[in-house]
């Protein structure tokens, strides 16, 4: 990794490949989904809650059934209505980063100059006139997502845990009889236990938002039977 803060000058001239595939870090089966993006995922992808290697929870999309299958990825690129943030942002990243006078940290767009997506026939990010490129601007909105989706996730599955809205799931999924896949270690938001809500904690959830966020995770599951009829398509065309 060679990550270095960008800049017009000696960036210049710096081009990223903006599709999708395996190449680029594609080719996973589940992929980190924040707050903000909850909304338009939910329509595309089962959101489930993992816990991170510091036994955090935090929300992923389910890609596919298989070790590094993606089954929304073929070689057209990625099919869906809405793509993951953190698949989105490419090479580039956030850090908090002072100026000269030592004021408060801003967050400032940094790169990774050894990332495959770095190529001479990808988006251009700077204008030949001086300012940033449409594709800049797209990856700028992204990474602000990210950034503003990391600060609220804490936050919210606290407040889901406070309320005991978390509870651990068990996904079986039997393609045929000699085909069946579990999802271990997976939790969700009991459907039960949010619909039996009220006073003070339905109040709270609803005036901060988490209330729609846990709604749009119950109600990404339905995605499940989707993801199953492109394993079918997918084994289907491989046979």
């Amino acid at each position: 990794m060679n990550r270095v803060l960008l800049n017009n000058v000696d960036h210049a001239d710096l081009r990223v490949i903006a599709g999708h595939g395996v190449a680029y870090g594609d080719g996973v089966n589940q992929t980190l989904l924040l707050p903000t993006e909850f909304e338009a995922a939910q329509r595309e992808y089962p959101i489930l809650i993992r816990k991170d290697a510091a036994d955090a929870y935090q929300a992923v999309a389910l890609l596919g059934l298989d070790r590094d299958e993606n089954l929304f990825l073929d070689e057209t690129g990625w099919n869906a209505r809405y793509i993951p943030a953190v698949q989105r942002r490419g090479p580039f990243s956030i850090a908090l980063q002072r100026d000269e006078r030592g004021g408060e940290p801003r967050p400032m767009i940094h790169v990774d100059l050894d990332h495959p997506r770095i190529s001479a026939e990808g988006e251009p990010l700077f204008l030949s006139a001086g300012g940033n490129s449409p594709y800049l601007q797209s990856v700028s909105q992204t990474l602000g997502q990210i950034h503003d989706g990391l600060e609220i996730a804490g936050p919210m599955f606290a407040a889901f845990e406070q309320y005991g809205l978390i509870e651990p799931i068990d996904i079986e999924i039997k393609l045929d009889d000699n085909t069946s896949y579990a999802v271990p270690d997976v939790y969700s938001i009991a459907p039960d236990r949010l619909s039996a809500l009220s006073g003070e904690a339905l109040e709270r959830l609803h005036q901060s938002g988490l209330l729609r966020a846990a709604q749009w995770i119950v109600s990404s599951m339905g995605n499940i039977e989707d993801l199953i009829a492109r394993k079918n398509r997918r084994r289907a065309s491989l046979a």
